[in-house]
């Protein structure tokens, strides 16, 4: 048996949890393609939450709202545990153009569930669902589940911190989420110990002038010449100054100065995100970024202002956590495959910088069908995936407990 196991096997899983899942499929398939087509920015998810807490309502289970935001904590299962899981799904959508033209696209301009949310969100209500009809067992075997329905993960500081300090993982002894994955096949999971995805926080440099005209640049400062070799020279300085193996990346999203094409502006922007690897080189790059960046602006004059949104430490997942992913992989049908720590970030690291826990990587794509890719406008999923979230997530609740201090 595998680390964190005690005396639940794989086989252990109440008869009735299968046709459950089958029976609660179709109405979970709609609610899904429901969240999808009425997607909602980070801390905008007043529909979503409205559509889940009417569902845990109709079931059954109890649950309360976060206080001053969207999001929702539900609970279900022994009144007095002995062990309690947390599932978290994250509901927020992002501000990109819908392509896919699938008949429950986006109906908001310029929003859609380009990274899954909506798979992640019926996923674990699917799973609260299925899991009250079970609550017998629950309270048999003295387990309770929290649900934790999680605002604006996409933004910088993202909504994990609001569960947080509404003790969402008060009582909690391990905490599970997965990820849709578009390079593996439905009814693959990807697991991994250690981390998973990357630090990343988000970068902003400011440039201002004097302005002037562009026949006199040696009369002012050339900002917009200033910004490019920003954009240019920080990435390259910072490759060379880091250990090559914390795997930073900066890579700027946004770059503006000025409006005519004869005019230097008195002011520019570059904004974009840094990723690292590793979370030791996270936590001492501070004062590094900003000697690059003052040194690079400095032969143009130029007054310089660096502001670094810190956002999230890698997902470190813990190993006794990811052997109860696998026998619950295994107990439901499911193939565990391994997979490579991405510069992706995620909050859910906040949540494991507390409690034990780790996430998966679900497969989404058709087998020997098109690889799509995340934060895009075309991303489309497999729906079958849906079956394999809420099997994951029931399984890993039967699949054994992590105990003290094994992660």
């Amino acid at each position: 048996m595998g680390r964190g196991m005690n005396d639940a096997f794989p086989d252990d899983l109440p008869a009735e949890l299968v046709p459950a899942i089958s029976s609660f499929l179709p109405e979970l398939r709609d609610i899904r393609r429901d969240l999808h087509a009425h997607p909602e920015l980070s801390f905008e998810e007043t529909r979503t939450t409205a559509v889940v807490t009417q569902r845990l309502t109709d079931a059954g289970i109890s649950w309360r709202p976060l206080t001053g935001t969207t999001g929702a904590i539900a609970d279900l299962g022994a009144e007095q545990p002995a062990y309690r899981i947390a599932l978290r799904a994250d509901i927020d959508a992002l501000p990109v153009r819908e392509r896919t033209g699938l008949d429950w696209s986006s109906t908001v301009h310029d929003v859609c569930h380009a990274c899954g949310h909506d798979v992640h969100t019926a996923a674990v209500l699917g799973a609260g669902v299925i899991l009250q009809s079970l609550e017998a067992h629950l309270r048999e075997r003295g387990i309770a589940v929290r649900l934790l329905f999680q605002p604006a993960e996409e933004v910088i500081p993202g909504g994990a911190h609001r569960l947080i300090e509404a003790h969402a993982l008060e009582g909690v002894d391990a905490v599970f989420a997965i990820h849709c994955d578009p390079s593996l096949d439905v009814g693959q999971v990807g697991l991994r110990e250690g981390p998973i995805t990357a630090a990343c926080d988000s970068i902003r440099v400011e440039l201002t002038g004097k302005g002037g005209h562009t026949s006199r640049p040696h009369l002012t400062e050339d900002l917009t010449f200033a910004l490019a070799k920003i954009v240019t020279d920080v990435p390259a300085v910072l490759s060379r100054r880091l250990d090559p193996r914390a795997g930073a990346a900066l890579v700027w999203g946004e770059v503006h100065a000025g409006k005519a094409s004869n005019v230097i502006p008195s002011s520019g922007y570059a904004t974009g995100t840094l990723r690292i690897l590793d979370a030791s080189a996270w936590e001492q790059v501070g004062p590094l970024l900003h000697e690059i960046v003052h040194s690079v602006a400095s032969p143009y004059s130029v007054a310089v202002r660096l502001h670094r949104e810190r956002g999230v430490p890698p997902v470190v997942n813990g190993a006794a956590a990811i052997d109860l992913l696998r026998v619950a992989a295994a107990s439901t049908g499911l193939a565990p495959v391994p997979t490579a720590q991405s510069l992706g970030g995620e909050d859910f690291s906040w949540y494991l910088s507390r409690v034990p826990g780790a996430m998966a990587r679900l497969g989404t794509r058709t087998p020997g069908g098109r690889t799509y890719d995340l934060h895009q406008g075309d991303l489309v999923v497999d729906e079958e995936a849906l079956r394999h979230a809420v099997e994951l997530f029931t399984g890993v609740v039967f699949a054994g407990r992590v105990k003290p201090g094994e992660d």
